[in-house]
């Protein structure tokens, strides 16, 4: 399998678990090298970072003034920072310019076998291929909590898909986002990966890839692009996540709390968008479940990452080891970019709930699987929440 991982600007195989990471991956024409602002570097290109980052930075060698112009795309191990308490993502205003956006690629991966059901553990048959179809435009008019994910890491700029959650400790003005583990963390073979910003109804109007060459930022983006301030996923993920064979799948979820990358009016996230999903950490297992959809922006051929596309089928089965979470599993086309995208049913209440995220899928992308969201999961989403209650 594959995970559905970052997705690079070129063609990335984020797409590949076979068992690989299913949505994000850089460039091969190391798009993350490319200057970001389109304007002046002095002038344009800020950053805006507390000063308990600051110090946090300071505490790792790393000085502002260099990060901007150009150190974040130092990736040597002594800073490339990896423990979950190391989370740090200054804002470089006008990185993430159009052509940036729309040149990211998803993560490069390892393809798997399509048929994993001899693994131990509960697995259902293969489903079959379900076809993914484009969203209706524009996008935010039915599906306003999902988003493109946009990050940098050692090969270049890489993107996934993510979905605006609820917070609990800020009801009504949310600004948490639930994307993969593989979206904001190399797992075990490196760290956090950076420039990571949120980009909700990206292409609302759902332009084909011609077309975007000629249209301003405020059509790709316009609710704005929010960049993470602190990022959080599991620590199953960060000690033995990889890119290959499906390791760290069931814990691949990640939560990223955001802040605009402009001052604006003071609006959340949430209510910028106008909604945000809540979270279903006690959703019944896949037999109890009649439709699960997946949403995504997927990037790896056929697709080009620039369209919203979804998935709709009854969940399956997915074990890859015995002594870890059983996944869900649908029939799904999607591929590498629409990692991390959320997977939607209907909760307890009747009421529509995020229940799973896109991990990862065969080379072949006809099915993608997503974690079972547990008390691991819960521990990271409470965790962002109380730490910006009341901000």
């Amino acid at each position: 399998m594959r995970p559905i991982r970052p997705t690079l600007a070129a063609v990335s195989t984020a797409a590949v678990l076979a068992l690989t990471a299913a949505a994000c991956g850089p460039s091969e024409d190391a798009a993350g090298d490319k200057p970001g602002a389109p304007a002046s570097q002095s002038a344009d290109q800020k950053i805006t970072i507390p000063d308990d980052l600051k110090d946090k930075l300071k505490e790792h060698g790393i000085d502002l003034d260099k990060w901007k112009n150009g150190e974040w795309k130092n990736w040597d191990r002594d800073t490339w920072l990896r423990e979950a308490k190391d989370f740090v993502n200054p804002i470089i205003e006008d990185l993430w310019d159009p052509d940036r956006m729309r040149e990211a690629d998803p993560l490069p991966e390892e393809p798997v076998e399509d048929d994993i059901s001899d693994d131990q553990g509960v697995t259902d048959p293969t489903p079959e291929p379900v076809d993914a179809r484009l969203v209706k435009a524009p996008y935010h008019a039915g599906e306003p909590e999902a988003g493109k994910l946009f990050f940098d890491g050692p090969k270049g700029s890489m993107v996934c898909s993510a979905t605006v959650v609820k917070d609990p400790a800020n009801p009504g003005k949310s600004n948490m986002v639930w994307t993969a583990g593989h979206c904001v963390h190399a797992g075990k073979e490196g760290g956090w990966y950076r420039n990571i910003a949120f980009v909700p109804s990206y292409n609302d109007g759902a332009k084909p890839t011609a077309q975007l060459e000629q249209t301003p930022k405020e059509e790709i983006a316009p609710y704005g692009v929010w960049w993470g301030d602190w990022a959080q996923t599991s620590e199953q993920w960060i000690s033995g996540g990889a890119t290959t064979g499906g390791q760290g799948a069931p814990y691949d979820f990640a939560v990223i709390h955001v802040t605009p990358e402009k001052d604006g009016d003071g609006k959340s996230l949430e209510e910028t968008v106008g909604s945000a999903l809540p979270v279903d950490f006690d959703a019944p297992t896949a037999p109890d479940i009649a439709a699960m959809t997946a949403t995504g922006y997927p990037a790896a051929p056929p697709f080009d990452g620039q369209r919203m596309y979804q998935c709709s089928d009854k969940p399956g089965r997915l074990s890859i080891k015995a002594d870890e979470p059983t996944m869900y599993r649908i029939g799904c086309t999607m591929t590498g970019g629409s990692s991390g995208g959320g997977w939607v049913a209907e909760g307890r209440d009747g009421k529509p709930a995020l229940v799973s995220n896109t991990s990862i899928g065969p080379v072949t992308a006809g099915w993608l699987a997503g974690p079972r969201l547990g008390k691991e999961a819960r521990g990271v989403y409470t965790a962002v929440s109380e730490k910006f209650a009341g901000r």
